[in-house]
């Protein structure tokens, strides 16, 4: 082998190393999101650029009430008449084959869609939504830090369940013109993509995201 073919072989290995770490990095670690849409307005715009934290993969730890996170968009948006309150699972229908599907999927998530929202209740926890106030295990929830004053939460589809086992239950802070568990169910964990953790742009909004 000669040098020159030694030196190219060299630099192939370094790049291949280097884009395997960068996707460990991106799926384990952190990666970078965008907002979409108006669904968390106030606390999030559109347009604003965040870093995901994805460490919960490796540590286990699940996400809690007050979070916000990303979530694999469900397949399925049900009706007063298909919803069943005792089973509020989100439907994950999607239909991805082929190897080369999967990984832009599954691992860069380039055709995947995917939902900010906050959580709101977790597993064995009873919701009840009625009269514009959410009720978590009896008591009405104070969502005052992170809620505009004229925001109204109707109760759309699921409006009375238990989260179920391994689930979280989710909703933008903009009610009115957010799509959230309310239509679909609630998010098994293994949809749960990571906590947003830090906004990054614009710069005058830079910084950690507790609320």
């Amino acid at each position: 082998m000669n040098d020159r073919v030694k030196n190219v072989l060299e630099w192939v290995y370094c790049i291949v190393i280097a884009f395997v770490l960068a996707l460990l990095f991106r799926y384990f670690i952190a990666t970078p999101t965008v907002v979409k849409q108006r669904s968390m307005f106030p606390t999030l715009k559109a347009e604003q650029r965040l870093v995901l934290d994805r460490t919960y993969r490796i540590t286990g730890k699940e996400p809690k009430v007050g979070d916000i996170v990303t979530f694999e968009a469900p397949s399925k948006i049900f009706t007063v008449e298909t919803a069943n309150q005792n089973n509020p699972i989100a439907k994950y229908e999607h239909n991805i084959n082929g190897i080369i599907s999967k990984f832009f999927y599954y691992t860069l998530e380039l055709t995947k869609t995917s939902y900010i929202k906050r959580v709101i209740a977790t597993e064995g926890d009873h919701v009840v939504i009625k009269e514009n106030t959410v009720y978590v295990n009896g008591k009405a929830i104070d969502e005052s830090e992170y809620l505009s004053e004229d925001v109204v939460t109707d109760a759309i589809v699921f409006n009375d369940f238990i989260v179920p086992e391994d689930c979280v239950f989710c909703m933008g802070d903009n009610r009115v013109q957010s799509t959230d568990c309310r239509d679909f169910g609630c998010i098994p964990l293994e949809k749960v993509e990571g906590r947003v953790k830090y906004r990054v742009w614009p710069l005058n909004n830079f910084g950690k995201i507790d609320k």
